[in-house]
C-alpha cells in the first residue's frame, strides 16, 4: 500500500468547537469540486452510519453529502436536516438513479448489502460498501465481478487498514523493525455478549452473515494479515457458547445460533506462526491486543476498543528487553484535524482514500476483490472447525 503524504494543515474547526452547520460551511468554502455522495442506510437513530459514516463524510473536504436514504421518508428527512444533505429518499433506486450522485455508500444490515450495491454498480456509480461485503462469499464474488466489469472504483469497509497506528506498524514490520517474524498473536475480547436491544438480535441467526466470526473476527484477522502477511495453513475452533440472548427492551429471550468465540492458529506464508482469539463474552473484556515477535524486536499494538473503531497504542523493543511507546508519525493521518476522533476517524481515513481513487482513476484498497479473499479465509476457518483438523488456506 502506498502511504500518501499528509496534506498541509489548515485551520479546520474541531467538532468540539463548532456544530455540523459550521463545519459544512467551512467545507464548502475549501473545495468547490466535490464528489457527490449518497448514503444508503442513514437512519440517525441506529446503525453504523450515524456513528461513523455521516460524521466522517461531513468532515471530509473531498465529498459533498448530497443525498441520504432510509426506508421511511420521515427518517430520511431527519438525516438530511441533521447532516446537511441536499436530498432525502425512502427508495434507494431513486438515490442511485439521481443524476447528481457520483458515488454511493451502503451502510445497512449485512443481508441487505447485495441488492443496493449491485444496483449502484449497474448504474455506473462508484461504491463503498461496509464489511462484510455480502451475506455469503458467493454474494461478495458477484459484487466484485460486476464492479470489475463496470470499471468503477469500489471499496469495502475494512477500516482497520486505514488506522494510522496499523499503517505505521505495517511499515515497521516491512522495514525490518522486528526482523523475520517468528510468531504473532491478536486478541479482541468484548463484553456484553448476553444482552442487547431487539433491533440488534437479528444477528443471532448465523445464516444472516453478521456475527462475531464475520464482523469482529473478520476485522481483527484482516488487520493482522495486513501487517504480517497471510496464513498458509490454519486450525480453528468456531464456537457458540451463549445459546440465548436477552432483549433488554422487550424482556424476551431469543435463541442464538451465531458463534461468539473463535480461535485460530496456524503457519504464516513467511514461515512464522500465528494465533487469533476473538470473543464476545458476558462481562467486561480485555480489549484489543496485537503482538508481533521477530528475531530483531517486538511490537505491541493495544486498544480498549478495536483497531477498526479506535485509536491504538504502539509499543516496541528493537534489540532489547524494554518496551517503549512509539509515536505514530503524522504522515499516516490522511484526514484534516476536523475529523472527529473515535468511530468516524478511520472511516474518514477510508473516505480520503476512496476520494483519491475516484479522482485519480486508480484502484481502491481494500476493494471488493480483497473482500472476497477475506470472505474465503473466513470460509476456511469454518471448514477447519467443522472438520476438526488443519487445512491449507484457499488463496484463489
Amino acid at each position: 500500500m502506498t502511504i500518501r503524504a499528509l496534506r498541509q494543515p489548515v485551520n479546520f474547526p474541531t467538532i468540539s468547537m463548532v456544530g455540523w452547520g459550521e463545519i459544512r460551511q467551512y467545507q464548502g468554502a475549501q473545495m468547490a469540486d466535490k464528489i457527490r455522495l449518497g448514503i444508503i442506510g442513514a437512519n440517525i437513530h441506529r446503525g453504523w452510519a450515524p456513528r461513523a459514516h455521516l460524521p466522517a463524510v461531513v468532515a471530509s473536504p473531498e465529498f459533498e453529502l448530497t443525498a441520504v436514504c432510509t426506508t421511511r421518508q420521515e427518517s430520511a428527512d431527519e438525516a438530511r436536516q441533521k447532516f446537511g444533505a441536499r436530498l432525502a429518499f425512502d427508495d434507494y433506486h431513486e438515490l442511485i438513479d439521481h443524476p447528481d450522485i457520483d458515488a454511493v455508500a451502503v451502510s445497512l444490515r449485512v443481508p441487505a448489502h447485495y441488492e443496493p450495491t449491485m444496483a449502484a454498480l449497474n448504474a455506473g456509480k462508484h461504491v463503498y460498501t461496509e464489511w462484510p461485503l455480502g451475506r455469503t462469499t458467493a454474494e461478495a464474488k458477484e459484487m466484485a465481478d460486476l464492479a470489475q466489469a463496470k470499471g468503477v472504483r469500489n471499496m469495502v469497509g475494512l477500516q482497520a487498514r486505514a488506522n494510522p497506528g496499523i499503517l505505521f506498524v505495517k511499515d515497521l514490520v516491512s522495514s525490518g523493525y522486528v526482523g523475520d517474524v517468528m510468531s504473532c498473536h491478536v486478541s479482541r475480547i468484548n463484553g456484553g455478549g448476553l444482552e442487547r436491544t431487539s433491533d440488534r438480535t437479528w444477528q443471532r441467526d448465523v445464516d444472516l452473515g453478521a456475527n462475531t466470526l464475520t464482523i469482529a473476527c473478520g476485522h481483527t484477522i484482516d488487520a493482522l494479515r495486513f501487517v504480517v502477511g497471510n496464513f498458509s495453513h490454519i486450525s480453528a475452533v468456531v464456537s457458540n457458547q451463549s445459546k440465548e440472548w436477552f432483549e433488554v427492551d422487550t424482556e424476551q429471550t431469543v435463541e442464538v445460533t451465531s458463534p461468539d468465540n473463535i480461535l485460530v492458529s496456524g503457519k504464516l506464508v513467511n514461515g512464522g506462526v500465528g494465533s487469533v482469539h476473538v470473543a464476545s463474552n458476558p462481562w467486561v473484556g480485555s480489549g484489543y491486543r496485537m503482538e508481533i515477535y521477530g528475531r530483531g524486536g517486538t511490537l505491541i499494538v493495544s486498544s480498549e476498543g478495536s483497531a477498526n473503531t479506535s485509536a491504538v497504542r504502539i509499543q516496541g523493543a528493537k534489540g532489547g528487553n524494554t518496551l517503549e511507546d512509539l509515536e505514530i508519525p503524522g504522515k499516516y493521518r490522511f484526514v484534516l484535524e476536523g475529523m472527529p476522533e473515535g468511530e468516524p476517524y478511520n472511516v474518514g481515513q477510508m473516505y480520503y482514500q476512496f476520494g483519491q481513487s475516484i479522482s485519480s482513476g486508480n484502484d481502491c484498497q481494500p476493494d471488493f476483490n480483497e473482500a472476497v479473499e477475506l470472505h474465503r479465509f473466513i470460509d476456511d476457518i469454518r471448514e477447519s472447525s467443522d472438520r476438526g483438523r488443519e487445512i491449507a488456506v484457499d488463496t484463489k
